[in-house]
């Protein structure tokens, strides 16, 4: 049977995601528009660095920081992020974002988002669309114009 168009990026994005070198959950992204991948992303240290899995420990792990929370003691860039810097912004506008979140013990990552970070990131790069695999076959469709209408950084919300 033939895979639908979404979950075939959606597998993309997660073989992205095997290259990650963060030791606590693997993220991949790859960005599309107009049937094509624009650029693909995955998290990990930035060039030159190196990665959590070099060092053997993750700091965020070490201080027992909570998913969503504290993103600027990670050593690495994330998937999104990695992506849109690979890519022109002419190329993004009007594209989508799909991301795969996978835990270390290969599961998907529960209720897998952007962090606010990497929104802006989103926002400000003309990507249209954000889509999240929840499991093997299922997906959230985001629409990024959402984000910029019910902004979470005015009540001081975290994590996600």
């Amino acid at each position: 049977m033939r895979r639908d168009k979404i979950n075939y990026y959606l597998d993309i994005a997660e073989q992205v995601s095997k290259r990650c070198t963060c030791l606590r959950r693997h993220y991949g992204a790859i960005i599309v528009n107009n049937d094509e991948i624009i650029a693909t992303g995955y998290a990990g240290a930035p060039r030159g660095r190196q990665n959590c899995s070099d060092v053997g420990y993750c700091i965020r792990e070490k201080k027992c920081i909570p998913r969503g929370e504290r993103y600027e003691l990670c050593r690495s860039v994330h998937a999104e992020a990695n992506a849109i810097i690979s890519a022109s912004r002419n190329e993004m506008i009007g594209s989508t974002l799909f991301l795969v979140g996978v835990e270390i013990d290969g599961s998907y990552v529960k209720n897998a988002n952007s962090c606010s970070m990497c929104k802006r990131l989103i926002i400000n790069s003309g990507i249209s669309q954000v889509c999240v695999r929840d499991d093997a076959d299922n997906y959230r469709l985001m629409q990024v114009s959402d984000w910029v209408e019910h902004d979470e950084s005015l009540d001081g919300s975290f994590g996600y």
